[in-house]
C-alpha cells in the first residue's frame, strides 16, 4: 500500500498569502497525521509570470512557517519532455486538436450564440468547433505559422469511450472527516479545455496529472475553486491509464472584507505579516489551525 501523500503547488507568481498558508499548512498537517509524505512542487511552465524571486520567496515563507519536503523540489519548467510525451499520447488516441480561436474570438461567438456556453473556471465554455478544420486548412495555418491550443476534446473522447465516459467518477473526503462520497465526473461540465499550446506542451490541466501520477500522490488537497477542475483531470487520468488520488477540497479564506485571498487582489502577504512581527503561531490561529 502506497503512504499517503499529498502535495502544495503554487506557482511562482507573487509571494504566499493566508489563503496559500492555509492550504500549504492542512495538506501538510494532514499528511504528518496520517504518517505520510508531504510534497513541494514549483507549477512554473507560464515562464512569462513566474519568477524565481517569487520560488525563494515560497520556500522562505513555508521553512518560516515550520513545513518540511523532500528535496529535490520538481519544477514543472525542467520536465517538458515529460509533457510533451502526455500530449503525444492523447494525439494518438486521437481525442485532441489544433484550435486556432483566440479568447476574445470565443466570447464574440458565445455573444452570438442562441444559448449561451456558460462560464467556467477558465473564463467561457468552449464546446468545440461545429466541424472540424479540414486537414488542408489546419495544414495551412500550421505551416505559416499561427499561434494555436492544443484542446481535450470531449466529443472525441465520449466516441472513444463509449459507455465508460458515464461512469468516470472520483472519490472525495471531507477534511478532518472519513467519511466518503463518490463523485460522478462530469468533464463535459467546462467543454474543450486547453491542455497545451504551439509553444508549451503543457497546461496546468496535463502537467498536474501527470505529475501527481509520476510524484505518486495518493490525496490531493486544495481549495474548492480547483473543485470543478477535478472533472477534467479524472478524464485525462482515465485516457492516460494514470491512477486517481482521492481528493479534498477546503474552503477558500476570505478577508475582513468577504473577498477571498487573491494575488491579483494584493492579498497581504506572509512575507508582510511576518515583518509586522507576527509569528507562526499568530498565522496559524489567523488561519484556524493548531499551532
Amino acid at each position: 500500500m502506497k503512504p499517503f501523500t499529498t502535495r502544495f503547488a503554487p506557482s511562482p507568481t507573487g509571494r504566499l498569502h493566508l489563503g496559500h498558508a492555509y492550504s500549504a499548512c492542512l495538506a501538510h498537517d494532514t499528511a504528518q497525521a496520517n504518517g505520510g509524505v508531504f510534497l513541494l512542487r514549483i507549477e512554473d511552465i507560464d515562464q512569462g509570470r513566474c519568477r524565481p524571486e517569487f520560488e525563494a520567496g515560497i520556500v522562505e515563507d513555508l521553512t518560516w512557517l515550520g513545513l518540511t519536503w523532500p528535496l529535490p523540489v520538481r519544477r514543472q519548467s525542467e520536465h517538458m519532455a515529460g509533457y510533451a510525451a502526455a500530449l503525444d499520447r492523447l494525439r494518438q488516441l486521437g481525442v485532441v486538436y489544433r484550435c486556432f480561436l483566440t479568447r476574445r474570438e470565443i466570447m464574440e461567438q458565445s455573444m452570438s450564440a442562441p444559448h449561451t456556453l456558460g462560464e467556467g473556471p477558465e473564463g467561457v465554455i468552449y464546446r468545440g468547433p461545429a466541424q472540424p478544420m479540414s486537414h488542408d486548412e489546419e495544414d495551412l495555418r500550421v505551416a505559416r505559422g499561427d499561434p494555436f491550443a492544443w484542446r481535450l476534446s470531449i466529443r472525441y473522447s465520449q466516441d472513444l469511450l463509449g459507455e465508460e465516459f458515464a461512469r468516470l467518477v472520483f472519490v472525495e473526503r471531507q477534511i478532518g472527516s472519513n467519511e466518503e462520497q463518490i463523485v460522478t465526473a462530469r468533464p463535459e461540465s467546462l467543454g474543450d479545455v486547453i491542455i497545451a499550446r504551439k509553444d508549451t506542451p503543457t497546461s496546468y490541466h496535463l502537467s498536474v496529472v501527470h505529475d501527481d501520477a509520476l510524484q505518486g500522490v495518493t490525496h490531493i488537497i486544495r481549495g474548492e475553486d480547483l473543485r470543478a477542475s477535478t472533472h477534467i483531470h479524472v478524464l485525462l487520468q482515465h485516457l492516460l491509464g494514470l491512477p486517481r488520488p482521492v481528493y479534498f477540497h477546503h474552503p477558500l479564506l476570505a478577508g475582513p472584507d468577504g473577498k477571498r485571498f487573491a494575488k491579483r487582489d494584493g492579498a497581504v502577504t506572509l512575507a508582510a505579516l511576518r515583518a509586522s512581527g507576527l509569528s507562526p503561531a499568530d498565522i496559524r490561529a489567523r488561519i484556524g489551525l493548531p499551532a
